[in-house]
């Protein structure tokens, strides 16, 4: 009864919905990475090891685009770098230590986060966070695989289109932010397309995209605005709603 009663609670059932739809992308990577050029083991490698969707496919649509290895890897790292920072969060929710504290690191993306995060209690943030990991995780590289070994056997990948899959799908994980952001989102948004269309004919390929994350920076002029003395007010009515 207990087992029953830990798959009916709201964190396990958020948990396994989030997990299989967000798992299922795993499919559109595989294809990706290999229209990029990637072998099916090195698409498996990466969902592995890597795990985390944005970055993946930043790293894929780079070299996809002719660019070295090393500036797909330094867009990968930039856009992961936002990982560290749920990384400090979860660590005093979730309170693993050793060996456990070192394997959820690995799960620290943006589902594992967003459900933990909204979990009433140390029991309920825990179950969230492995229950989303292992099944996410275990999506996601399975459909990666499927994705990767189907590509692999097409004769002519250009024929179907599938080179359009990575900056495709790429955009539709950009989508809902730009959609729920305000215009300061779509400020940076637009500038960092900017530089990236300006640079492009005379830049190396995937040098224009790590120029573009520069607009970024924009994000710490609001941080430093919101810390200041008349947003106060502001501050404790999101709170409080």
């Amino acid at each position: 009864m207990k087992t029953f009663s830990l798959l009916r609670s709201p964190a396990v059932r958020d948990s396994l919905g989030i997990g299989v739809a967000v798992g299922a992308a795993g499919l559109a990577f595989g294809t990706a990475a290999v229209a990029a050029g990637l072998s099916p083991a090195q698409a498996l490698f990466l969902s592995l090891f890597m795990f985390t969707g944005a970055s993946q496919f930043a790293l894929v649509g780079v070299i996809a685009g002719g660019g070295s290895l090393v500036a797909g890897a330094l867009g990968a790292l930039l856009l992961g770098a936002r990982n560290t920072l749920y990384g400090l969060r979860l660590a005093d929710v979730l309170g693993y230590r050793g060996a456990r504290r070192a394997l959820a690191a690995h799960g620290v993306i943006d589902e594992t986060a967003a459900v933990t995060l909204v979990q009433p209690d140390r029991e309920s943030a825990r179950t969230a966070f492995m229950t989303t990991y292992v099944v996410l995780g275990g999506f996601w590289v399975a459909t990666t695989l499927v994705g990767a070994l189907a590509t692999d056997r097409v004769s002519d990948i250009d024929a179907f289109g599938l080179d359009a899959v990575g900056p495709a799908i790429f955009l539709g994980l950009l989508w809902p932010r730009l959609r729920e952001g305000g215009p300061r989102t779509w400020l940076i948004a637009g500038l960092g397309a900017g530089l990236a269309l300006a640079a492009t004919p005379f830049l190396a390929p995937g040098v224009p995209v790590l120029l573009a994350a520069s607009a970024a920076l924009l994000s710490f002029v609001g941080a430093n605005e919101a810390n200041s003395p008349d947003s106060g007010a502001d501050q404790t009515e999101e709170v409080r709603s």
